[in-house]
């Protein structure tokens, strides 16, 4: 029994051993991760208009990433245009925002790779049954946000469904205009993010339906800088402990983004 007790021991005290994480001294000795953040894209990262706290999927895995480093996060609100100088300059030590992992930027950040989306076609609730899927798009105006690769992802999947009736693209000054102009009829489709779509469909209930499966795929991730490679060790292990503890998947459902689960983190996995 006593040599049980001590086999036991000795495999608790390896498997501590085995699930420690390091972060770099300087963080260790300032005590928090600071971290970059704009809170305007739910259900990612919004302000809760009751309290107008940090609210949102990437909030409360932030929150549990810190818990599992044993460290502090301390929140710091930029605008999109700053993320890369942010990493770049070291005024943050990582963005958690809804940040989509792009090979392109890769030269300057490095991303641990969280979430899985894609652009998401959708129409007015009113005229669903015109689109049973998205090959009855073919044609027609599609809007989304110009400044992000939706447009060049919608041009792609276009050319390779819809031949010489190719869908009519119309630019718009982000997600919420897209939305607009749809309501309005001005468009008869709109994309974005999947991950978004619940969310804005639970906000205007009848308002929207989902047109086929999303159109391409991309990663969500945690920029970190290039160089600092023990952080982003400590962050993906951080990250696949919250999966293995089931931690994730809680945080993924309370937020109705199971569909956008992966199985495991990933290191610039993005195109």
């Amino acid at each position: 029994m006593k040599r049980l007790v001590v086999a036991a021991a000795l495999f608790g005290a390896m498997s501590v051993q085995a699930w420690a994480i390091e972060l770099p001294a300087e963080i260790v000795k300032r005590g928090s991760i600071k971290v970059g953040i704009v809170p305007n894209y739910p259900p990612m990262e919004f302000r809760d208009p009751a309290t107008n706290a940090l609210s949102g999927f990437d909030i409360d895995l932030g929150e549990a990433i810190g818990r599992k480093l044993g460290i502090k996060l301390e929140w710091q609100e930029t605008s999109f245009a700053e993320f890369m100088p942010s990493i770049s300059t070291g005024r943050v030590d990582a963005i958690l925002s809804g940040f989509t992992d792009y090979a392109s930027r890769h030269e300057i950040a490095s991303f641990v790779d969280y979430l899985r989306s894609g652009p998401q076609f959708f129409v007015q609730q009113s005229r669903k049954t015109e689109f049973k899927d998205a090959a009855s798009l073919c044609g027609k105006k599609v809007g989304a946000s110009r400044r992000t690769m939706f447009p060049a992802q919608i041009a792609a999947w276009s050319e390779k469904n819809c031949g010489s009736n190719p869908i009519q693209f119309v630019g718009t000054d982000g997600s919420a205009d897209a939305r607009t102009q749809l309501r309005q009829g001005r468009i008869d489709a709109a994309a974005q993010g999947n991950e978004t779509l619940p969310y804005i469909m639970d906000l205007e209930p009848g308002t929207y339906a989902a047109v086929g499966e999303p159109i391409a795929q991309q990663f969500t991730g945690i920029a970190l800088p290039v160089k600092e490679k023990a952080l982003q060790q400590a962050m993906l292990e951080a990250v696949d402990a919250l999966i293995a503890d089931g931690t994730y998947r809680t945080l993924l459902a309370k937020w109705k983004l199971s569909d956008n689960a992966i199985e495991k983190a990933t290191i610039n996995a993005g195109q």
